[in-house]
């Protein structure tokens, strides 16, 4: 009986472990290794332990503990955060609609009669707060851990569909109201393309996406995102609706984003009419959605019905399972991308999943065929992440055959030849020959020529055709290209050649940051570039600058360090820089700019948190004026920290165990004035 004892106590350590380094990765890392359906049956196997042996209750336990998103939880929190008026609880969910009979059950005998509810599509995103006063926006907040989360009210309002302002009359003078932030199809592939270009990790599906996105510091690069939002759940000291219906009514009438799928339904059979509809008809919609929330429509219900520690018992989830198939393993490929990554990709027998046909999936890296355990010719479970991008789950093993081998990881690159590296930190493997791997080579010619680089008219196919003809090897010939060299293209007339040529000389221009950028130098993206091209001011400073010089610069870790002191040690790309001089192109940064007012904040490095009585980005913009760098975390090179109301507090202590000033909003301001 004691062991029994002390293995029931083993597991459900073992589950609260698990649970935890599973929410941890869901709600900071915005990186799942498991699907939701995964995650709900170790939850369910807990919660069956918890009730089952009550002596093993814990207050601290996830069953009871709303999952966190706070930036604090492991990293330097970058927001300032706030108390929840009313805390903010997950839902209960089931995949079981015998599941949702015993619920309504519970709900028709507290109530005495048979029950409205309302049910509205589940939206697949990152849950948010609002609070207006006096029709006009005071904050945004993320759910954290139910009792306080972060202020992201300036990334908010970069989403087009939440107001500032409301419109309209008849909303009190100070109420919440509850939603999805969320990241519609469109702006997801169109993100995953560019991450894919510049060979950054992907995002599994789209909540991932906008979960991250609305933690960016930068709230412009948020309003590149595309994010939206659907507000679901309105709460008031004021008690002007009998209904949840008459509240969403009335905040849709104030300009406010709500769902326009919702069913007032007035049995629990027209309940599941509306799931077997939306499980057909979500694949239809341009955003995620998986599952359906069913509420009691009655506010006052809703109140007698009341709330358990982590969720309200008058409402709860119905989940979707994620659509998957089972298809043949034929080949695997092995692909060289721009910066030389080796990605290994699965050829399948060609299965419908989700309306399309699905012939090939990624396998990422060598570490995620090991995960798996894959062998060739296995037979696979396919599900489309977040229905968009095709993944292999999964093997069927009562499919093998027991002659199967495991496949053979490439030691040296499929399109060149050169024997491939692999650093510790990284799962990827590379071809490190970046200056003469065709592929490699190809794919940095278009990258120099990508809009934001250097912005010159070539696609795939002239580059191509430039390589192939021997016209360009490297990214300074385009500046060597004649007219009679491009009149030999396919296609090509003396118009096309006038305009191609036009966008060379117009890219001479370009200011050193997108020059540095366009280089192509694994890791440096176009933030970084601007970082490195403000701190060295030159290419050659940068060219020359040691592994410890380079760490200076705050968006500059050891692995980035070595990557373009590697760069700069390689004679092809020393020769390329010297003739890419010679061709005009700017490898200096031009110190003052045309909106700066002043050199007082000269070389200071600035680190603002809180809120102002301006916006961030003005407070931000006004640093830049005069000549500083804005930073977004403390460190010992922070000059001083600039602190509003309610500044994140790990940043003020960082400040003070590192001996660094820290100014109010009225301090700043006289200090600029006094300028």
């Amino acid at each position: 009986m004691k062991k029994n004892t002390e293995d029931i106590a083993a597991r459900i350590e073992q589950l609260r472990n698990t649970i935890d380094e599973h929410n941890r990765r869901y709600y900071i890392d915005n990186q799942p290794v498991i699907s939701d359906f995964e995650f709900d049956i170790l939850i369910n196997e807990l919660q069956t332990l918890e009730k089952k042996y009550p002596v093993f209750k814990s207050d601290t336990s996830p069953t009871v503990r709303v999952g966190s998103d706070l930036s604090s939880s492991g990293a330097q929190n970058e927001f300032s955060q706030k108390l929840h008026k009313y805390p903010m609880l997950s839902l209960s969910n089931t995949y079981d609609k015998e599941e949702l009979i015993a619920f309504n059950e519970r709900v028709v005998k507290i109530a005495g009669v048979d029950v409205e509810y309302v049910c509205e599509l589940k939206i697949d995103g990152s849950a948010i707060s609002l609070t207006y006063h006096k029709g006009e926006l005071k904050d945004a907040v993320t759910r954290g851990d139910g009792e306080k989360g972060d202020i992201v009210t300036e990334n908010i309002l970069s989403t087009r569909s939440v107001p500032r302002f409301l419109k309209g009359y008849g909303y009190p003078d100070e109420f919440e109201i509850r939603g999805e932030i969320f990241m519609p199809w469109s702006a997801f592939d169109r993100l995953n393309k560019s991450r894919e270009e510049n060979e950054e990790q992907l995002f599994a599906n789209p909540r991932n996406a906008a979960a991250g996105s609305l933690k960016l510091l930068d709230s412009t690069l948020v309003k590149e995102r595309g994010l939206e939002a659907i507000l679901y759940h309105y709460i008031s000291d004021e008690n002007r609706f009998s209904n949840h219906s008459e509240a969403l009514e009335a905040a849709k009438s104030w300009g406010l984003p709500v769902s326009g799928y919702t069913k007032i339904c007035k049995s629990i059979e027209e309940v599941f009419n509306f799931l077997d509809l939306w499980d057909i008809e979500r694949k239809k919609l341009p955003y995620p959605t998986d599952g359906v929330v069913i509420k009691v429509n009655n506010l006052q219900l809703q109140s007698k019905l009341g709330y358990t520690a982590k969720s309200p018992r008058w409402a709860t989830a119905y989940k979707f399972k994620a659509e998957r198939a089972l298809t043949k393993l034929v080949s695997i490929d092995y692909q060289v991308g721009r910066t030389g990554a080796i990605t290994p990709v699965a050829n399948l027998e060609p299965v419908l999943l989700s309306g399309t046909i699905v012939k090939r999936a990624s396998l990422h890296n060598l570490d995620q065929i090991e995960l798996l355990d894959i062998h060739m010719n296995d037979y696979v479970y396919v599900e489309k992440g977040g229905e968009i991008i095709p993944k292999i789950t999964g093997v069927e093993l009562s499919k093998r055959d027991i002659t199967s081998q495991k496949p053979l990881f490439p030691e040296s690159c499929p399109d060149c030849g050169t024997t491939l590296t692999r650093d510790e930190s990284e799962a990827r493997h590379y071809c490190p020959n970046f200056i003469s791997c065709p592929t490699q080579l190809k794919a940095s010619l278009l990258h120099f020529c990508s809009r934001k680089a250097m912005n010159i008219l070539a696609g795939d196919a002239t580059i191509e055709q430039l390589y192939n003809k021997g016209f360009v090897r490297n990214i300074s010939d385009f500046y060597k290209l004649t007219t009679e060299e491009l009149l030999q293209l396919d296609g090509w007339k003396e118009r096309s050649a006038e305009r191609f040529l036009k966008s060379i000389s117009d890219s001479v221009s370009a200011p050193f940051h997108k020059v540095l950028f366009s280089l192509g130098i694994r890791h440096v993206g176009e933030t970084t570039a601007k970082s490195l091209a403000s701190h060295f001011e030159t290419i050659d400073n940068l060219a020359n600058a040691s592994k410890d010089e380079l760490l200076q610069v705050d968006d500059v870790g050891a692995k980035l360090a070595e990557s373009i002191c590697g760069y700069f040690a390689g004679d092809a790309s020393k020769k390329i820089i010297l003739e890419l001089k010679e061709a005009g192109l700017q490898f200096s940064q031009q110190r003052i700019a045309a909106n700066t007012k002043s050199e007082l904040l000269l070389n200071q490095i600035i680190v603002i948190s809180g809120n102002f009585s301006v916006s961030r980005d003005e407070i931000k913009k006004l640093i830049e004026e005069h000549s500083g760098k804005n930073s977004g975390s403390v460190s010992s090179k922070t000059s001083f920290l600039l602190a509003g109301e309610e500044p994140g507090p790990s940043k003020i202590q960082k400040a003070k165990s590192l001996g660094i000033k820290i100014l109010n909003e009225e301090e700043f301001m006289k200090l600029i004035e006094n300028n």
